[in-house]
């Protein structure tokens, strides 16, 4: 089940980072392909930093206005992983990290995150009331078919 994206991750993903370094290399020169790298590597550090603190303050505005951070810790996650793909040596993956890390394109990406993931996460409130043999809920319960719900 895992085998199939770990294999993209580990030999494919490098491959093509490899394939695309060569070409501009072969496009613009060995020297200047690399003084672009290192380049894109403080870039991203930079913008890493910058997102990373406005991700951060998000997250405390949210927590000082007593409500769930959720979108908040979405952000965070995805400034954590468009860093670290800008420092990952690479143009492709360069291109993938600024989508993460720019405000406008993280938040399609988040967008396409929530609805592909949210069907699977079913909410429930709190308790209403203890009992002597633990918390009793009020509500009913519906059996449902889960081929159904796909």
């Amino acid at each position: 089940m895992f085998l199939l994206p770990l294999l993209a991750l580990f030999v494919v993903v490098p491959l093509v980072e490899l394939y695309v370094i060569i070409q501009v290399g072969q496009a613009i020169g060995a020297l200047p392909t690399i003084a672009l790298l290192i380049a894109d590597s403080i870039l991203g550090w930079m913008l890493l930093r910058s997102q990373g603190r406005a991700a951060w303050r998000r997250f405390n505005a949210a927590i000082e206005q007593a409500r769930v951070p959720g979108r908040e810790v979405l952000d965070g996650v995805l400034v954590i992983f468009g860093g670290a793909l800008l420092l990952t040596p690479g143009f492709v993956t360069d291109v993938l990290g600024m989508l993460l890390l720019l405000p406008p394109t993280r938040a399609v990406v988040r967008r396409l995150l929530v609805r592909r993931v949210a069907w699977r996460v079913r909410v429930a409130g709190p308790p209403r009331r203890r009992s002597r043999g633990g918390w009793d809920v009020d509500g009913t319960a519906t059996e449902v078919d889960p081929p159904a719900l796909r």
